[in-house]
């Protein structure tokens, strides 16, 4: 760089400058392209670094998004497992109910234990014993409740015949 207020002066340099003015416009300052650490940080930021961050950024981006794919596969795993879970208690629940079911049907539908509530609250009786009506005295009187052919009763009862083979019968 040329000093101005320098003794050594150069007196030619002068008129070359004038004339190389006068072909183009007079600017206010001289620009000088430098090479130095200062041009450098003048530059910006270089194009290959944005390059770069936005790559990083891609590979951040596709790692968060795998991680939320695979807490969204985890926890609705786990889910299905609590459901799951839940099911088995509900059918082990069914299952124990069901055996309970079937010995109480079991108890309750037990022949001996309905012949002896039917003896002892009923006084019910076996089939085997046979209790014989004589049909005549029935027949007799009845017959005064009937208006002759074995019509109905006053009552709504049927009249009974008498058996045919001698009055007796029997009835289970």
């Amino acid at each position: 760089m040329r000093y101005q207020g320098s003794v050594a002066y150069d007196m030619g340099a002068e008129p070359r400058r004038r004339e190389r003015v006068s072909q183009e416009p007079r600017r206010s300052f001289e620009v000088v392209p430098g090479g130095g650490l200062d041009a450098r940080a003048r530059r910006g930021v270089s194009p290959q670094f944005v390059a770069r961050v936005r790559a990083a950024l891609a590979v951040a981006a596709l790692v968060i998004a795998l991680g939320l794919v695979r807490v969204v596969l985890s926890s609705a795993t786990v889910s299905l497992l609590e459901q799951n879970t839940a099911l088995a208690e509900e059918i082990e629940t069914a299952q124990a109910l069901s055996t309970d079911l079937r010995i109480e049907r079991s108890v309750l539908s037990s022949n001996a234990r309905i012949s002896r509530i039917a003896t002892q609250n009923y006084g019910m009786v076996l089939p085997s014993e046979r209790l014989t009506v004589d049909l005549d005295a029935t027949a007799a009187s009845q017959g005064d409740a009937t208006d002759g052919g074995g019509q109905a009763a006053s009552d709504g009862e049927a009249a009974q015949p008498a058996d045919a083979t001698g009055g007796n019968a029997a009835v289970d």
